[in-house]
């Protein structure tokens, strides 16, 4: 019998990033953290380099390294690092690194000269979501002390960039407050004599829908993988993912029998059940017990009772079912199966986190397209 799988179609994320590619002037950088979110990085980065992109985004150094590795040359942005990271490795690979602070300006220095090569930082900014990035306050002494840094030749000062907290709300006002800073913080630096090649903000949401925070890089992520960042919209996108799983087993019960762990689900009447070989520790969210749709056969049914760790029940009452029939936890939609939208609203949380679950995960990753 075949085993749950995670099946990514790399035609649909060379397809989104073309066609965000066609809605900006600017280039796109992929971003591929957190395991291609879920899809995989390192297919991920090909298929989106392949439909246009021109940068690859990540959270770490070790996703940077990994891309490295792998053979993948593209310019490559890694901007958490925290106190400890191996910046002297990042530097000799060629990977852009984020600095948001007078510190970590001295800390790249340095690495630039352990690794004889010219560091490549971009100057972070808050704006005003309030996570990394130097406030404006101090913003004057990080670019002096990279300007400084960049007259010794141990730095280049590609960028200036930031990020936006509400861009999914569509005319949140936030989303100007925010440009405005940023355009402050980039006039500062052009009179401080910093002016890079490039200024970035805008991610997946301001891409599809904020021409004017586009400037010359924009770094969609969820989109990349055929997911809206705006709920209600699809903007042409195709979702990459489908996750399925055969039927292990079928059995008919009586009515009035408990189901699954705590007996939280109990038959209606006489019924079907099929247990679906994946769980928690594959991704699952526990929070669908009883609730998280699946499609067995072409028809909608919901888990019946509590999600396991590596296992969980669904109700099919009369249908014809057998064990090997495929189900589907979602996919594109395309034949009436869930998406991992409508997971996301069962569970209450984002489309996001249903796709990165599975990464890395107990079900094996298996490519198309």
């Amino acid at each position: 019998m075949w085993q749950a799988e995670a099946v990514v179609d790399l035609a649909a994320i060379r397809a989104n990033v073309a066609l965000l590619r066609k809605r900006t002037s600017a280039e796109v950088m992929a971003v591929v953290k957190a395991d291609g979110y879920g899809h995989g990085a390192v297919p991920s980065a090909r298929a989106a380099l392949a439909g246009g992109a021109t940068w690859l985004g990540v959270r770490s150094l070790p996703e940077a390294l990994e891309l490295r590795a792998a053979g993948v040359t593209a310019p490559v942005l890694a901007w958490l690092l925290p106190p400890g990271t191996p910046l002297p490795e990042g530097v000799a690979a060629d990977v852009d690194l984020s600095v948001s602070s007078v510190a970590q300006v001295t800390e790249l220095a340095e690495a630039a000269r352990r690794a004889g090569k010219v560091a490549r930082a971009h100057l972070k900014i808050d704006t005003g979501l309030h996570r990394n990035g130097a406030t404006l306050d101090v913003w004057p002494k990080l670019v002096e002390a990279a300007a400084k840094a960049q007259a010794e030749g141990v730095l280049e000062i590609v960028a200036v960039w930031s990020h936006l907290a509400c861009a999914d709300v569509l005319g949140d006002p936030s989303i100007d407050r925010q440009l405005d800073v940023f355009l402050e913080a980039s006039a500062i630096a052009e009179r401080l004599g910093v002016t890079p090649r490039l200024r970035h903000l805008a991610n997946s949401a301001a891409t599809l829908t904020r021409p004017d925070t586009h400037f010359d890089l924009v770094r969609p992520g969820v989109a990349v993988y055929g997911l809206s960042p705006i709920e209600g919209q699809d903007f042409g996108l195709r979702p990459a993912m489908t996750v399925r799983a055969p039927v292990a087993l079928v059995k008919r019960v009586p009515a009035g029998e408990g189901v699954s762990y705590g007996h939280t689900y109990v038959t209606p009447r006489e019924t079907t059940l099929c247990l679906i070989p994946i769980g928690y520790a594959d991704g699952v969210p526990r929070h669908a017990s009883s609730s998280g749709p699946v499609w067995v056969n072409g028809k909608r049914f919901e888990i019946a009772g509590r999600v396991c760790m590596d296992q969980f029940v669904v109700d099919c009452d009369d249908a014809v079912v057998a064990a090997g029939d495929e189900a589907v936890l979602f996919g594109p939609g395309d034949r009436g199966e869930p998406t991992a939208d409508d997971w996301a609203a069962v569970v209450g949380t984002i489309n996001y986190e249903i796709v990165t679950r599975f990464g890395r995960s107990g079900v094996p990753r298996r490519y198309r397209g």
